[in-house]
């Protein structure tokens, strides 16, 4: 009985072929031997999100200045052109995120990642010395633009880790994105017109004088420069099997029964390429990314709203803070989403699947956003404690829909898909970001003109419209739009054939070695 054992474990090393000059083979060795997390993978990708995610909001708080600076408006059409140049880099990746995408399935994800890394060194640098407002909006449109590693970092997160680790790995992805997005307006603002606020240490005519907006992309630019020397030493994960090693079991006559999982094996570039064509006809993947960008025009119009609902006053229905308060709650958030992102979100995700966890935070966002217009009757101590939970459990919910989706969309594609799959979603993600500022700015103004309204005066009509937006992603997570296989990592369900037609080989040869 121990012989017959000891002949059938080669037959079962068999069954997978690991190609020797392949990186994708690398990686998934080394998930077959390493159990546990791979820490330093995860580390670097996380990093590499948050410096994609610190150019796009740290303009925010200084944007206003260094349009009035560039003396090309009057005070009253300064906000048109910041928003122009807020817009511009959505505008950007909205027109090239699916060729970065493209690119990363045939070329692989790491170089993809260290191009758009290198653009945040280049053009958001140049962006702090602009003297001008077309100079500002070209850099901002070209760091859009080259900037698409956003897709393919999310691939790389799935496909670095084990199927049991992929909930963490993209909710890394998640958090340090919303890491970024919140912690970035409070660094530009601390780090503009420097001059202005520690005279003592930057003179008027010093570089940071004449440039009063340049050291917040200085030092964005100086961890960007050490988050690109750090991803060389990141190992890549896209399959590239050379085309002469599959001749191998032709010409070899002692490998007798593996000639028939290499003549398999030489089926996959076929189908891969049979797969590709047919992205947009993968109604799983299509489902997935809709419901991420409906969300995302939620999310962005949310986050307007959110602050100009906080800084209007009392009398309007707002909270009546100041930007510095809005900075501390957001920066609680911040920290209380690390938290549940890093430890509770991934065995809730292996537990309950991505859909269901998706649909429960969509579901109980709804009442949460309709106490907010209740909020502002509080004051002192407890409209602090309501504003900070609320907003720590809103922002918690949003991470959890968009990881969620980012995981049905990985699960609805092969790995050869990922790049291009994901890179569309930024494209629809990045067009429906553009049109969330624009809706919830006018949606807000409009609110403020009917305060006496008999039905949902003033905010809570803000707030209800939101809600609509949120009950149109829960209706969407539901069967036929969202098939229930996008719960299943896409290799389990596609590779059945393959196991199917070695089987009857396998115990063939069984018999033959007992």
């Amino acid at each position: 009985m121990a012989s017959r054992s000891d002949q059938c474990e080669p037959l079962l090393r068999n069954s997978v072929t690991y190609h020797e000059n392949c990186p994708g083979c690398k990686v998934e060795q080394l998930k077959e031997t390493r159990k546990g997390y791979p820490l330093k993978e995860l580390t670097l990708v996380g990093l590499l999100v948050l410096c994609n995610s610190l150019p796009i909001s740290s303009l925010f708080p200084f944007l206003y200045f260094m349009v009035r600076d560039f003396n090309i408006a009057k005070t009253e059409d300064i906000g048109y052109y910041a928003g122009y140049i807020g817009s511009s880099f959505m505008f950007g990746r909205f027109l090239t995120s699916v060729l970065w995408g493209i690119a990363a399935d045939k070329y692989g994800r790491k170089p993809i990642m260290l191009i758009g890394v290198f653009s945040i060194v280049v053009f958001n640098t140049l962006f702090g010395l602009s003297v001008n407002f077309w100079m500002a909006f070209s850099m901002r449109f070209l760091l859009g633009s080259f900037n698409g590693m956003l897709g393919p970092v999310k691939a790389y997160a799935s496909e670095v880790c084990r199927e049991e680790h992929q909930a963490l790995g993209l909710s890394i992805v998640g958090t340090m994105w919303g890491i970024g997005l919140i912690i970035g307006p409070a660094f530009g603002g601390f780090f503009a017109q420097p001059a202005d606020k520690f005279p003592d240490i930057f003179s008027k005519t010093s570089l940071f004088g004449r440039f009063p907006y340049f050291l917040p992309c200085l030092a964005i630019t100086i961890f960007s420069i050490i988050i690109f020397v750090a991803t060389f030493w990141l190992p890549e994960t896209l399959h590239k099997h050379p085309l002469e090693g599959e001749k191998k079991g032709d010409d070899d006559p002692e490998l007798g029964s593996e000639d028939k999982s290499f003549q398999e094996n030489k089926q996959v570039p076929q189908k891969q390429k049979n797969n590709r064509k047919s992205l947009l006809k993968n109604w799983p993947a299509i489902s997935s990314i809709s419901i991420y960008c409906v969300y995302s025009l939620h999310d962005m119009a949310y986050s307007e709203i959110f602050s100009l609902w906080a800084v209007s006053l009392k009398q309007y229905g707002g909270l009546g803070f100041s930007t510095s308060d809005v900075g501390e709650v957001l920066s609680i958030t911040g920290f209380g989403l690390l938290i549940f992102q890093l430890l509770i979100f991934p065995p809730l995700a292996n537990k309950a699947g991505a859909i269901l966890i998706t649909r429960i935070a969509a579901v109980l966002t709804i009442p949460l956003l309709a106490i907010y217009p209740f909020i502002g009757m509080l004051s002192d101590v407890l409209l602090w404690l309501a504003i900070i939970c609320a907003s720590l459990l809103k922002n918690i919910l949003a991470v959890t829909i968009c990881t969620g989706t980012f995981i049905l969309l990985n699960n609805s594609v092969p790995q050869d898909q990922r790049g291009a799959a994901n890179g569309l979603s930024m494209t629809g993600m990045s067009f429906f970001k553009t049109l969330g500022p624009t809706g919830g700015g006018s949606l807000f103004a409009w609110a403020q003109k009917r305060r006496d309204a008999s039905f949902l005066p003033g905010d809570q009509m803000v707030f209800f419209i939101l809600n609509v937006v949120v009950v149109i992603v829960v209706l969407m997570t539901f069967e036929p739009f969202l098939p229930r296989s996008t719960d299943v990592a896409y290799s389990n369900e596609h590779d059945e054939s393959l196991v199917e037609r070695k089987e009857p080989a396998t115990k063939q040869e069984q018999e033959f070695s007992s």
